[in-house]
């Protein structure tokens, strides 16, 4: 009974941690079922677990390759992890509850608040709604597009669910495929259909829900669009723009990757190439044949990852430009940081710094980790991790060839990289009470 009210006394953080935890351990364990193997067999606990967090994470990495190991009941699991992690546990939760004509207690806005990273608690149920309702249109519609596409390839029944599981997926910014032999979306490599409604369809899942929801009322009279949405979208469209060009540049030659493609082929390869660091985690040309200098540029757009509130990961957009901004503003001599007239608060400033260097802390701590332990270049190792921390799930390869502790530090990163570090920091250490006392400034030299 103890026991009991200890877990709802859990703050909002506590709640989220715990609740994801739990949720992937629930996968990990059908998912070693017999019954989810293909080959009948129980799939070792530990590629389970890894499989499991690697869904509910939203992130694609995989040890066994998703369309030739597990059955349809393993990719069910799959999928059905996807979805939960993707829109967050606590929204299905809520889903439910409202269906069953219950109400949402001040508790449960308080973690729905938390995993949606608001400010507050105000409109957030009518938010789970809208979070829901999009959700729902966006990803039949991406089925609908990839279904008919793939129909003249396969039969109609297997092109229907081809394209269902893909759009959840993309959606979802989760990464996984069924094409088989770890080929992801290489055989549509230059297809018009698949790739633009693939990257439709990663982008709206990566641009967050309340982005989502200003972009439907758009038409509304007297609508505007708030700071929050007109800098996700000046970002978003700034890195996927800048980062095609590099990677056309970068790879225009390289045979093994953008070299044999014609002129259009080389520009949907590029365009995709860009998007997809933004948390998706599928491809249509091998990344470990890239050029070192594009793969470490797509290391840069992975950590970088999606925007607030969304299904993607990374230290979002928001925080890269609030960072850019204070640059900007040093540089200049300015006090303040100013997007579209208006002053961003301190406290932002500070959240954003804080939570990048976190981030970076563990992408360094793991990746120095690990080039002890698995005997591979640097430059794969660290992709490796960032693509986990970004819950992105592109791959130089490595995943596969994991020893176990490399599984354990990948599974921790995914993990860590889909709470968000400043969320697991509330959740292990208590926020102490505000000051009322100031210190002496004192003066120190910088640079």
């Amino acid at each position: 009974m103890k026991r009991q009210m200890k877990l709802f006394r859990l703050k909002p953080p506590q709640f989220l941690v715990v609740g994801f935890a739990v949720i992937i351990l629930i996968g990990a364990v059908l998912l070693s079922l017999p019954a989810a193997s293909a080959d009948g067999k129980s799939l070792p606990f530990i590629n389970a677990l890894f499989t499991a967090t690697s869904a509910t994470c939203v992130t694609g990495l995989v040890v066994v390759d998703t369309g030739t190991h597990f059955t349809l009941f393993g990719q069910w699991v799959i999928l059905a992890l996807i979805q939960v992690g993707g829109l967050g546990f606590m929204s299905m939760a809520t889903l439910i509850w409202m269906m069953l004509g219950k109400k949402i207690s001040l508790r449960e806005r308080l973690i729905l608040q938390e995993s949606l990273n608001q400010s507050s608690m105000e409109g957030v149920v009518r938010l789970i709604r809208k979070v829901l309702l999009y959700s729902i249109l966006i990803e039949l519609g991406g089925a609908l597009l990839l279904s008919v596409r793939f129909m003249f390839d396969m039969s109609p029944l297997k092109a229907i669910y081809f394209g269902v599981f893909h759009a959840i997926s993309f959606f979802n910014n989760a990464g996984f495929d069924i094409m088989g032999d770890f080929r992801s979306m290489t055989p549509y490599e230059r297809d018009p259909i698949v790739n633009l409604t693939s990257m439709a369809l990663i982008v709206l899942g990566g641009l967050g829900f309340i982005v989502l929801s200003e972009l439907f009322n758009y038409k509304k009279p007297l609508f505007r669009f708030s700071l929050h949405t007109k800098l996700v979208l000046t970002t978003t469209a700034f890195l996927i723009v800048s980062g095609a060009i590099v990677i056309f540049v970068f790879e225009y030659t390289n045979r093994m990757t953008l070299g044999p493609l014609s002129f259009d082929g080389k520009l949907w390869g590029a365009l995709f190439q860009s998007v997809t660091p933004r948390t998706a985690g599928v491809n249509t040309i091998d990344i470990g044949s890239m050029r070192q200098a594009t793969q470490f540029f797509m290391i840069i757009l992975m950590f970088i990852g999606a925007s607030p509130g969304s299904t993607g990961g990374g230290i979002k957009t928001t925080t890269f430009i609030t960072l850019i901004g204070a640059m900007t503003a040093m540089i200049r001599g300015k006090e303040d940081i100013v997007y579209f007239r208006c002053r961003l608060a301190q406290e932002q400033v500070y959240k954003a710094i804080t939570l990048t260097l976190l981030s970076l802390f563990w992408v360094i701590f793991a990746s120095m980790v690990m080039s002890t332990t698995e005997p591979h270049h640097f430059l794969m190792i660290l992709f490796e991790v960032t693509s986990a921390f970004g819950t992105v799930g592109l791959s130089m390869g490595l995943t596969p060839m994991l020893t176990i502790f490399g599984k354990i530090m990948i599974i921790l990163t995914m993990f860590i990289g889909r709470l968000g570090p400043i969320t697991l920091a509330y959740a292990l250490w208590n926020r102490g009470e505000k000051e009322l006392y100031r210190h002496p400034e004192g003066k120190i030299m910088i640079g």
